[in-house]
């Protein structure tokens, strides 16, 4: 089992910068990725980003050169770097941790991100 917990959501005006934390705890040695999702009002969850447990990123075209997804020495924290938001940005961001097969551990409870024009 595993439990995430998220932190760092808020208001923003656009161009500004916000970071997610995001805490994993229980079988965290099991965990082969964790990412970041958002939903915004009306539209289906999206992918944001993801870090595999030897480092390899991936980003939505959406995000690329404005986010960046980060995580602690001991792998149990990854952090999701915002910057030069743009109000398409404001949506519920969640994230995930992913066993070797895709099983999908859990997810956050996730955080409110909004970027005002």
């Amino acid at each position: 089992q595993v439990q995430l917990v998220e932190s760092g959501g808020g208001l923003v005006q656009t161009g500004g910068s916000l970071r997610l934390s995001c805490a994993a705890s229980g079988s965290i040695a099991s965990i082969y990725s964790m990412g970041w999702y958002r939903q915004a009002p009306g539209k289906q969850r999206e992918l944001v980003t993801t870090i595999t447990r030897g480092g390899s990123t991936n980003y939505a075209d959406s995000v690329k050169g404005r986010f960046t997804i980060s995580r602690d020495n001991a792998k149990t924290t990854v952090y999701l770097q915002m910057n030069s938001l743009k109000p398409e940005d404001t949506a519920v961001y969640y994230c995930n941790a992913v066993r070797d097969d895709n099983y999908v551990y859990a997810w956050g409870q996730g955080t409110q991100v909004t970027v005002s024009s």
